[in-house]
């Protein structure tokens, strides 16, 4: 079974997102990271990512405190994972709107340093970041840093924690064949 993981922009959220940009540039780079998107950061995404396996955390009862190590079985994760956090995020409030970029549970710097040391590929978020503020670019920088990269604003975790219950995943990530750009739409695919 496979479920579409990436979130559908429209032509009219694109219109409504991009309108206030004014600045040419700006309204470039945030292209990149409209929807669901890859944190390229100044790396490279390897076609080595393309096809993953996958371990999703149920984490949605998480929503006044960060997600620590002890919220998670770390002994799931292997190297070169594709690590999933279902917080329920984009589920309670509409993407891109202001309850969504601040009500989130980040994860916290101890578990990303955690899942960057276990060298898994990406961390997938159904949230706008692992972290709020000036600290997301940081968070997406030191994981990018170290060959392990973030993926935001994914839909349907829910969905398929609950579907796959438990059985292998094979996560299918392709993001946009563009160069110079901070972030990159990509199309992310469940498969168990």
């Amino acid at each position: 079974m496979k479920i579409d993981l990436t979130y559908q922009l429209t032509k009219e959220k694109i219109q409504e997102w991009s309108s206030g940009l004014n600045d040419k540039d700006k309204g470039l780079m945030s292209f990149g990271h409209m929807g669901t998107h890859f944190d390229a950061m100044n790396k490279e995404f390897s076609l080595d990512c393309t096809e993953l396996r996958g371990i999703i955390f149920n984490v949605s009862d998480i929503s006044d405190r960060d997600i620590e190590i002890n919220d998670i079985d770390l002994e799931k994760i292997s190297t070169n994972d594709f690590v999933l956090f279902y917080t329920g995020t984009i589920d309670r409030f509409e993407y891109a709107s202001q309850d969504y970029s601040e009500k989130f549970p980040q994860i916290s710097w101890e578990l990303i340093k955690i899942l960057v040391d276990k060298k898994v590929k990406i961390i997938g978020v159904d949230t706008r970041g692992l972290r709020k503020g000036s600290e997301h670019q940081k968070a997406d920088q030191f994981c990018a840093d170290n060959d392990t990269f973030v993926i935001e604003n994914l839909v349907n975790l829910g969905r398929l924690f609950k579907e796959s219950n438990g059985k292998n995943l094979t996560i299918h990530t392709y993001p946009l064949n563009v160069k110079g750009f901070t972030g990159i739409p990509s199309r992310v695919v469940a498969e168990f």
